[in-house]
């Protein structure tokens, strides 16, 4: 009996119990630091807001959400839209914010070396 108890309890806490949903975009559009932050402001506006990141050189637009928290991808488009821009490519990912952030730092590094 113990043997079970232990097995559910470790079962409830896989790596999908700690997940973390991020709304990552590609958005068409932007063209300077004042778009980037009028999106950003708009994001951060949201209730369901945990983090926000936008990128102006990378196009790259991130809303990670609140645990138990929800934005369909249309609600997240309209945001987007609304603010003035499109969304080229949307995708859900498994990853903080400042994860997003990271890659998107050393994204522009590695090509700013070559």
């Amino acid at each position: 009996m113990k043997k079970l108890l232990i097995t559910l309890m470790l079962s409830a806490m896989t790596p999908a119990a700690f997940a973390v949903t991020t709304i990552k975009a590609e958005v068409n559009g932007m063209v300077c630091a004042f778009c980037a932050k009028g999106i950003e402001k708009k994001l951060n506006a949201l209730p369901q807001k945990q983090a926000a990141f936008v990128d102006l050189k990378s196009r790259v637009v991130a809303l990670q959400l609140k645990d138990g928290q929800e934005v369909s991808d249309a609600a997240f488009s309209k945001v987007i839209e609304d603010a003035g821009y499109t969304v080229a490519k949307l995708a859900r990912v498994n990853q903080t914010v400042e994860a997003i952030q990271a890659e998107v730092v050393k994204a522009d590094h590695q090509a700013g070396s070559k």
